[in-house]
């Protein structure tokens, strides 16, 4: 199929689309949206930036169109589960924009912000919720929210979820609900708790994927620098200084790190701004907001605060800490080469990340190669 009339979607949906640019569909698009109009559980495996949020929206959007219904005070139709503030935000945008035609009421839950906006929002009911797994079960502790009439069920990328401890909440929050529902239920990898996961709140689920499990983008370029911790700052300012242009996407293993990292780039003259979970939602939006405009060309994340940050043209990742849950690695090279961009990103692995780097290969089926650490800021090239 290559265009969306042909996947049964209804006018008022393909012109929000056309709106936002959209000419054709993605892969994972193409594979689930005749699941989910049929009302059939989804399992999908599929990566950041392959169109995922879409693949939900759309058909989630046009069956609540189909069947025009009050929702309960206090409850929805449509509740989405997001492991971070960022990614549910941008979920609740993308609800916004291809139902901008349809008049469904969206709102959005986590934590970091007064509950009280949350609360009002809920009291007459919304079609689709989109929350964290936390402050949902805050707002249900407080009986500000009900989930006994939610008809259909999003688990939007679970791998995540395990990986912050949410698994216990999420069987909470599911065990508030209808048996009676549809679920869908993506991931990017499939590791067997996550499977197990997936056993349990699936009926008959139709599989759908876009790459096979823990395979990297395609058209990422991928490369290691092996370098002492204490050269990687030196290592990181060279190669930053050798870019033209384009944006970089940092990674780093604590919030602090990340705070260390953009001080140093800003002392050596280079603007930069962290996002992690020590950061206000006031503080993450202003930072997201200066990368998205360009004002800092650097983004310094932590791979909590990294879901959702879904920027077009980030031209680099580099992993200034090698993660030490090797899907992290996927996740976070896959915010490069989006859209049929090419991209690169770039490890440091200090002698005690060597075991991290052995994981990380046999996770992605391949070797990494090597590049050697550049000599200093005008002979350091990162790939256009």
């Amino acid at each position: 199929m290559t265009s969306f009339e042909q996947l049964g979607l209804e006018p008022a949906l393909l012109r929000a689309l056309a709106t936002e640019g959209y000419t054709a569909p993605t892969p994972i698009q193409v594979q689930a949206i005749p699941f989910v109009l049929a009302g059939r559980d989804v399992q999908g495996i599929a990566q950041t930036g392959t169109g995922k949020t879409a693949a939900f929206a759309l058909p989630i959007l046009q069956r609540l169109a189909a069947d025009r219904r009050q929702p309960p005070r206090g409850g929805c139709r449509v509740l989405v589960l997001s492991p971070t503030r960022e990614l549910a935000s941008q979920i609740a945008d993308s609800f916004r924009a291809y139902g901008a035609n349809i008049g469904c009421r969206v709102t959005v839950m986590f934590g970091g912000v007064p509950k009280g906006k949350q609360v009002r929002a809920m009291e007459r009911g919304v079609d689709v919720l989109v929350a964290t797994p936390g402050r949902l079960l805050d707002h249900m502790q407080d009986r500000t929210v009900r989930l006994d009439h939610v008809e259909i069920l999003v688990l939007d990328e679970a791998d995540h979820m395990l990986d912050l401890g949410f698994i216990v909440p999420i069987k909470k929050i599911v065990a508030t609900m209808p048996s009676r529902r549809q679920t869908l239920f993506f991931s990017a990898t499939m590791p067997d708790e996550i499977g197990k996961l997936a056993g349990g709140m699936l009926r008959d689920p139709a599989h759908v994927a876009v790459a096979p499990v823990a395979t990297t983008v395609e058209r990422v370029e991928q490369a290691v620098i092996f370098a002492d911790q204490a050269q990687k700052r030196h290592t990181l300012f060279a190669l930053l200084s050798g870019q033209a242009d384009g944006r970089t996407l940092v990674f780093t293993r604590t919030k602090h790190g990340a705070d260390r990292v953009v001080r140093h780039l800003e002392e050596s003259g280079l603007p930069a701004a962290a996002i992690h979970g020590n950061k206000s939602q006031g503080q993450r939006e202003r930072a997201l907001a200066a990368f998205k405009s360009g004002e800092a060309r650097v983004l310094v994340a932590t791979d909590i605060a990294a879901r959702g940050i879904d920027v077009d043209g980030v031209k680099h990742v580099i992993n200034f800490d090698l993660p030490n849950v090797p899907e992290s690695y996927v996740h976070r090279i896959g915010r490069t080469a989006r859209a049929g961009r090419d991209g690169m990103a770039i490890s440091f692995c200090a002698p005690d990340e060597r075991a991290f780097l052995k994981d990380i290969e046999k996770l992605i089926r391949t070797q990494v190669p090597v590049m050697a650490a550049p000599a200093g800021p005008g002979r350091a090239r990162m790939a256009a």
